[in-house]
């Protein structure tokens, strides 16, 4: 990841340091560990059968409150955000008036009109004075907050000893604010690895501190620190869209990538509505994944060919050790999605058989985030 500014800065930093990171590469603003030391692969292991503990936090949280603040949210975003209860959080798209995406973002319902907005990348925050006229509310960004995300099957062990929490009956994407190590924190269930895992948000001057002692008390369980390389690799094989890496179209919609589950058109007027309307049924290409017969990861922006014909582009690849896999989120023109379906990807002077795949790459049924037992 790259950014052309950075003036936001993880207290973490000196810990990433010390594993090997440079902190040469940056997103939203923020210096980041790409990459440590250690091998990237030898992270992901750890991540799929032990835990592995991720600083993001380079993601942006905004404050909201105010009296209209649920109008206003409604407003703004696609999604319908009085059907979540208090503790509990939702992904939703973030749209234009032409209802090409802007961004992602992922709203958490503190209950009593207050909500906290985590996003990446996009144009969020540029929206948010533009949708805002005429209601009672305020939005502040949060430049303290800091956010541990530890992932893998093993994260709940780890953690549910020291804080008062019962965290095994937290539910996916569940959240509540509780201690940890003593320190008041809020816990979220919820992550970017297509395993069970825990995010932490904590302020600032106590992230040095935790992120010492997640380490500590999961060392006798494997755990270990892993860079953004290893975020890269398990987010592919679980096929989960980065914005806007996977998004070709400067107005994609979220019909394109398949986040017609982020849409609610059931709901009042809200900023893209009538453009989404409009726009569904018409979509250029699907999000699609691809299984390539290469030995390496595909480069981003190959071309991908059907019989000569050019049908769709790569978005963001890896190669999967884990699976033994070059893998693929794509997009397709839709009637090219069809599972089975024979292409050809073009990645420089070399062309690769690939198939499309059932998505994700790696556990299907996303028995690993959703156990059948939480299911019933």
């Amino acid at each position: 990841m790259t950014s052309a500014t950075i003036w936001r800065q993880s207290i973490l930093n000196e810990r990433h340091r010390e594993l090997g990171s440079k902190l040469e590469e940056s997103w939203n603003d923020m210096a980041i560990p790409q990459h440590y030391v250690t091998d990237p692969y030898l992270e992901t292991e750890a991540v799929r059968n032990r835990a592995g503990l991720i600083d993001v936090s380079a993601l942006k949280i905004i404050n909201v409150s105010g009296k209209d603040s649920l109008a206003f949210l409604n407003a703004l975003l696609t999604a319908d955000i009085a059907k979540i209860p208090a503790g509990r959080s939702m992904i939703s798209s973030v749209v234009d008036d032409a209802g090409g995406l802007i961004d992602d973002v992922l709203i958490y319902v503190d209950g009593d009109g207050a909500f906290r907005l985590s996003h990446g990348g996009g144009a969020l925050e540029e929206a948010l004075p533009v949708v805002a006229e005429g209601f009672d509310v305020a939005f502040t960004r949060d430049n303290d907050i800091h956010i541990l995300s530890l992932q893998g099957p093993k994260a709940l062990d780890i953690l549910s000893p020291h804080t008062p929490m019962v965290l095994k009956d937290l539910p996916y994407f569940g959240h509540g604010k509780t201690t940890l190590f003593g320190i008041p924190v809020s816990l979220a269930r919820g992550g970017y690895s297509a395993e069970r895992g825990y995010e932490v948000f904590c302020a600032a001057k106590d992230a040095v501190f935790l992120w010492d002692k997640i380490l500590e008390a999961g060392a006798p369980f494997g755990a270990m620190p892993v860079s953004w390389d290893c975020l890269d690799i398990v987010r592919v094989e679980g096929a989960l869209l980065f914005f806007p890496f996977d998004m070709p179209h400067k107005d994609t919609t979220p019909f394109e990538v398949l986040m017609d589950w982020s849409v609610d058109l059931s709901k009042p007027d809200f900023r893209g509505k009538a453009a989404l309307i409009a726009r569904k049924g018409t979509e250029r290409t699907h999000q699609a994944g691809l299984e390539v017969l290469a030995p390496r990861a595909i480069t981003p922006g190959a071309k991908i060919f059907k019989d000569g014909a050019e049908v769709g582009v790569v978005n963001s690849t890896t190669y999967s050790q884990h699976l033994m896999k070059s893998v693929a989120l794509v997009s397709l023109k839709p009637e090219f999605t069809a599972l089975g379906t024979a292409l050809t990807v073009t990645d420089g002077a070399e062309s690769f058989e690939a198939n499309v795949v059932r998505t994700p790459f790696y556990d299907p049924m996303r028995l690993r985030t959703h156990p059948l037992e939480e299911r019933a």
